[in-house]
């Protein structure tokens, strides 16, 4: 693993990602595309965070009371997912390799908090990363690796990771590849359509969706696999489910048994249908949703979205919708909970830590990265939800657990977002870490008892 320790080496890797990440130049397929356009997400933006360097203490963020944060550290590129090992070692999923630093490994040696050192290793950028069972697991865009951990808990040999996943579809659009790990030898990987409603044309006004869809035969749902089997691809896996248009936030429930998973809402209904949609209602609908994932769901997409005022699928416009009709949609498996349109949720955790009180136990967290399209109304969401659980499914409304990342009291743009919240992790004491793709900042939040 190469070391970095100096500050100067790193200020400048920063700066470099930073000019690289606004570059006009096409990305490449380590690039990770979970909403529309760079440049539609941008045009309302005055200025551009993420071509700033990170600095410490640039926001403080608020929290429910007896809670406490400290940034393990203020900046490491575009990270996504991170994970945590019993050791307290953090490994952050970076967005991009940058040549060997497609994950970034933060170690405390001396117990404050702060990562004291960092090393990196990996040759492709990617959003998944988890442990279990003595392996380390990240993905690419297309593939899923694992890496064996040695007897000091750390990744044995970094350069030679076994290659468990291989040839997903990646087509530029919604193609992070987010996992989940259950208790019975199986990964979970979401592969989410390269589209935003199946289009002949996408993103075209007047043109129609195509029916059926044929992205859904590779694409638009979670498909799962082996942990330990080399090599698998679609003809070894199993699909879950169905219908899902794009997700980032997965998770197992270990005391249910059962996957979870944050939808993305499609976008743009006012733009292709403006006689049936105004501005108000485009930026509102459709609804993020919460799904219990159950072998064999379907949830609707392309042909169905989810109204959270009318409380029920409806048929998209591009299948004869009027924003009222239901037709094949009334059958299709309905979300648990759904949240306001457009606010993104890219990570869910379900606490099973000690430290926070018994209100947080076995809940979910859910990391709402922030809208880009919810104009005229304000930009929304960039804040860390709380979700209170039983019996398998949402006791309570949402509540906001952290907020304060964009370090302004309104965004119009995505751009003006100092951080946006990203990934989830928690630690072996029980604390909650967040990630930011902005600056690439790492939180970690504790409870202090009264």
């Amino acid at each position: 693993m190469k070391k970095i320790f100096s500050y100067g080496f790193a200020l400048s890797l920063l700066l470099t990602i930073a000019i690289a990440c606004t570059n006009d130049t096409p990305k490449t397929s380590n690039t990770n595309k979970d909403t529309a356009a760079v440049v539609e997400s941008k045009k309302d933006s005055t200025v551009d965070e993420s071509e700033k360097p990170p600095v410490s203490g640039d926001v403080q963020l608020k929290l429910p009371g007896g809670f406490t944060s400290i940034e393990v550290t203020a900046g490491v590129g575009p990270a996504r997912h991170l994970v945590v090992n019993s050791n307290g070692d953090i490994y952050v999923k970076m967005a991009d390799a940058n040549g060997n630093k497609g994950i970034i490994v933060l170690r405390d040696k001396d117990g404050d908090g702060i990562a004291d050192e960092t090393s990196t290793f990996g040759k492709y950028g990617g959003t998944g990363i988890g442990i279990k069972d003595g392996y380390l697991y990240a993905s690419s865009n297309s593939e899923v690796f694992r890496y064996k951990l040695n007897a000091n808990n750390q990744v044995a040999d970094p350069n030679k990771p076994e290659k468990i996943i291989t040839g997903l579809v990646d087509r530029n659009q919604h193609n992070s590849k987010s996992i989940a790990l259950d208790d019975a030898g199986n990964i979970y990987v979401n592969i989410g359509a390269p589209s935003n409603a199946c289009q002949v044309q996408d993103r075209t006004k007047g043109s129609p969706g195509r029916d059926p869809c044929p992205i859904l035969e590779t694409a638009g749902g979670i498909w799962q696999f082996k942990v330990d089997k080399l090599n698998q691809s679609y003809p070894e896996g199993a699909r879950c489910c169905t219908g899902i248009r794009n997700i980032v936030g997965l998770d197992w429930n270990r005391q249910e048994k059962q996957l979870y998973a944050m939808q993305h809402g499609r976008d743009q209904l006012h733009d292709f249908f403006p006689d049936l949609y105004d501005e108000k209602q485009s930026a509102e609908l459709p609804a993020e949703e919460m799904l219990l994932v159950k072998k064999g769901s379907n949830f609707g997409w392309p042909y169905c979205y989810y109204d959270e005022f009318q409380n029920k699928k409806i048929l998209n416009p591009e299948y004869g919708g009027d924003g009222k009709k239901q037709g094949r949609c009334a059958g299709v498996d309905q979300p648990i909970m759904a949240f306001p349109g457009h606010w993104a949720p890219n990570a869910l955790l379900f606490y099973t830590g000690n430290q926070f009180p018994e209100h947080y136990r076995n809940g979910a967290f859910i990391c709402f990265h922030g809208s880009w399209n919810r104009s005229p109304e304000n930009q929304a969401g960039y804040f860390v939800a709380f979700v209170p659980f039983k019996n398998g499914k949402p006791s309570g409304k949402y509540e906001v657990f952290a907020d304060g990342f964009t370090g302004r009291a309104e965004v119009k743009g995505p751009g003006q977002a100092k951080h946006r919240p990203m990934g989830l992790a928690m630690g072996p004491d029980g604390a909650l870490y967040v990630s930011d793709d902005v600056k690439g900042t790492i939180w970690k939040i504790a409870y202090r008892r009264q």
